[in-house]
């Protein structure tokens, strides 16, 4: 095998995940990241066992089962009566099923986690990919005008990917009508509240209008994420601020638990949600992209960030033991083992109606991203 010089545009959890399992691969793999150092924002990531069982095996999961909280049930709750319309075992049950239990967590954890993986020389801080020529030997340009020369360049860049734009032109998203709102309380402030330590989503009288509510930090935290049609906030961000009167207005006729979370909120954040088709194609040449990037999806399924480590997982067993000559293959062999399910879940996340009632988890949770077969 000849050793390749891999760039990985994006250090979120796709990127390092890739960089991981690519270096194990024996590969030379450099994350470049946008920002000067990694911060501990955003808030939650849901790892549903098909997630947790590949990053067991990339060597982080018993680091990340010292601060993530691990939800008993998934549970899907009636707006105004409470009444529980589908209850799925998690925790032991599904590491028994699955051989990985699910895992909530504050995405700064799981990123710091990843990173202490990889030797510092292997990222590289405050390096902004602006775009990227593909071919034999892609090349990584950088807005401080610099650029690098690689073998294979892994766009990670997320939903706004400057590699994909590189390679497809500007991708057509679609405003949903929807908003979501983000927001985290302690444990301690809702005693009221049952079920925090469950995974539980309160469906409103339309798809539209939901709560999620799942346990943060060994269950000493509860994280918030609520949705609601609202057509004059255009903004995609995780980050902007919202308004917690408005939050708890929207919410006012839903069951007291809900608005007794809400009630305890004293900062949210706020987004609007868009939606993309699935891509016909991911790759140009030595140059590929992955999770949000490739397949961006609404997250009414919480398989945004288990998506992108199943790519990366699938992409390194694509890349372990191709030369230069091979990556054109490799790179469609890790399109076709992946650009199926992605879709499905896709538009399962946009169709927003999974495990509603009583249903079968089998086909998401069960994926083994170390064992799937690739043509």
């Amino acid at each position: 095998m000849t050793k390749l010089r891999i760039g990985i545009c994006g250090g979120g959890v796709g990127g390092l995940c890739a960089a991981i399992a690519l270096r194990e691969a024996g590969h030379e793999a450099i994350v470049f990241e946008q920002a000067k150092q990694f911060l501990r924002i955003g808030a939650d990531v849901n790892l549903t066992p098909n997630a947790v069982r590949a990053l067991d095996r990339l060597g982080v999961g018993d680091v990340l089962r010292e601060t993530a909280a691990r939800p008993t049930h998934r549970l899907s709750r009636t707006w105004d009566s409470g009444e529980i319309t589908s209850k799925l075992p998690m925790s032991d049950a599904a590491e028994e099923k699955y051989g990985a239990p699910q895992l909530t967590i504050h995405r700064g954890d799981l990123l710091k986690a990843l990173e202490a993986k990889l030797p510092a020389s292997a990222i590289r801080l405050g390096s902004k990919v602006s775009g990227v020529e593909a071919g034999e030997q892609p090349v990584v340009h950088f807005e401080d005008g610099s650029s690098e020369r690689l073998d294979v360049v892994i766009g990670a860049d997320g939903i706004h990917s400057a590699v994909r734009r590189s390679l497809f032109g500007d991708d057509s998203p679609e405003f949903t009508g929807l908003v979501s709102y983000r927001a985290v309380v302690p444990r301690s402030a809702v005693p009221e509240v049952e079920n925090l330590d469950a995974f539980t989503k309160w469906w409103g009288e339309t798809a539209d209008s939901q709560v999620v509510v799942f346990p943060l930090t060994r269950g000493e935290e509860v994280f918030i994420f609520a949705t609601t049609p609202q057509e004059g906030w255009r903004e995609e961000s995780w980050t902007l601020p919202g308004d917690v009167d408005e939050l708890r207005d929207v919410y006012k006729d839903f069951h007291p638990d809900v608005r007794a979370l809400l009630a305890a909120c004293d900062s949210v954040t706020k987004s609007a949600l868009y939606v993309r088709e699935p891509m016909e194609r991911w790759s140009e040449g030595h140059v590929t992209i992955l999770g949000d990037a490739a397949h961006p999806m609404v997250p009414f399924m919480a398989q945004g960030a288990c998506m992108a480590i199943e790519d990366a997982v699938v992409l390194s067993r694509c890349l372990a033991e191709a030369g230069r000559d091979e990556v054109p293959a490799a790179l469609a062999r890790y399109e076709q083992a992946r650009r199926e399910r992605t879709a499905q879940v896709q538009r399962g996340s946009r169709a927003n109606n999974w495990l509603k009632g009583e249903g079968n988890a089998d086909w998401v949770y069960g994926y083994d991203a170390w064992g799937v077969a690739l043509d």
